[in-house]
């Protein structure tokens, strides 16, 4: 697993957070990807603004790909008194034993069909619950050892919401693995953050497009926008899926491991058969430069440089924000909430529910109540 260490900076009378990780040319493009990352001659690493608010959106920027994350530096504050600080617990390794057993407890999770991100994320946790499990010299699971590591690990350090229920989720996952029954646990589940999604006006779209001059990178980015795809549902995409007789894209295994169809826009479609005579592709719709299946850090690197040529600054765009967008314009334009449900793929409409709250057509229209005063 890659590992990457944030620790806090003053750079330019600000504090940063500073990214460092072992040189690596897919983790270098993955870090320049997340928005408004730089690069710092005088601290030799990349750093982002720190907030609260991008702590977590980075933490969990890197959880997506399954890097782990080392940010011990950031909690550290100054004492307030003299008395001592309570030194760091540091965990043991995995014995051989416990190695094999993680990597069969992976193999049993994808013969489930979890996705890979899950499996890296669940695989991540129980890594160090079993660590946790040596320190203590514990041979068998309890919920009473489950609590203590969600205590010790998780709400001391003050890890975000999302990662408390990432590890619990993770945890209860192996056990179900292991066949092991424990006492119901006495953790209180803390309810996800939602935050509202980033939302691009059409204009902004046009802009990126415009500014996107590579036809395979116009292309993947339009399909994105378009189709309201996620990233790996668009470098999943096989030529095959493409139906252009009944104007359909076929989504094989989304998450959930879910069928559906999506949009196929005829104006899309003249772009499409442009790349396809120019390039050609085999099996994948998007291929490498060397063959095989288009990266995720590839084409967030095309954003990025399309962002930034298109003037848009302050805010993080991401791929996913092109989906946010296509659902969005989509209620904008009328389109009932059922459709877009079934058009992202989502299990329940209170997830689609979401793009009520940011449809800024849809909150002009609504008359304020001092207007009647």
């Amino acid at each position: 697993m890659k590992t990457v260490v944030l620790k806090p900076l003053i750079h330019k009378n600000e504090p940063q957070i500073g990214i460092y990780f072992p040189y690596n040319e897919h983790l270098k493009n993955y870090v320049k990807a997340f928005g408004g990352v730089y690069w710092s001659n005088t601290h030799k690493a990349f750093y982002v603004r720190d907030s609260t608010e991008t702590r977590q959106k980075l933490f969990q920027y890197f959880r997506n790909e399954n890097i782990f994350v080392d940010y011990r530096a950031l909690k550290k504050e100054k004492p307030t008194s003299n008395k001592q600080i309570k030194k760091e617990i540091t965990l043991p390794p995995l014995t051989e034993q416990q190695n094999k057993e993680l990597e069969k407890f992976k193999k049993w999770m994808a013969q489930k069909r979890l996705s890979a991100n899950t499996i890296g994320t669940y695989a991540g946790v129980t890594l160090l619950f079993l660590r946790y499990i040596n320190l203590k010299k514990q041979r068998e699971i309890t919920s009473k050892l489950i609590e203590a590591f969600n205590y010790e690990f998780v709400v001391a350090p003050g890890k975000s919401v999302n990662y408390q229920n990432q590890c619990i989720n993770g945890i209860k996952k192996y056990l179900e693995y292991k066949k092991t029954a424990i006492e119901p646990l006495q953790i209180e589940r803390p309810r996800k953050i939602r935050y509202l999604p980033e939302v691009l006006s059409l204009e902004e779209i046009k802009s990126i497009l415009d500014n996107t001059h590579n036809l395979k990178h116009k292309t993947l980015l339009s399909l994105i926008y378009s189709a309201g795809l996620r990233i790996g549902e668009a470098i999943d995409l096989k030529v095959s899926d493409i139906d252009s007789k009944r104007m359909l894209i076929h989504i094989k295994m989304a998450k959930g491991n879910k069928d559906r169809y999506t949009l196929l826009s005829p104006l899309f479609l003249n772009l499409l058969r442009d790349y396809y005579k120019a390039y050609k592709p085999k099996s994948y719709l998007f291929e490498g430069q060397d063959g095989g299946q288009y990266t995720t850090s590839s084409a967030q690197q095309v954003l990025k440089k399309a962002v930034q040529l298109a003037g848009i600054t302050g805010r993080r765009i991401t791929l996913h924000t092109l989906r946010h967008s296509f659902a969005t314009h989509l209620l904008e334009s009328g389109t009932d909430l059922r459709y877009i449900q079934s058009l992202l793929g989502h299990s329940s409409p209170k997830t689609t529910m979401i793009y009520t709250h940011v449809s800024e057509q849809r909150i002009q229209k609504i008359k304020n109540p001092f207007d009647s005063l």
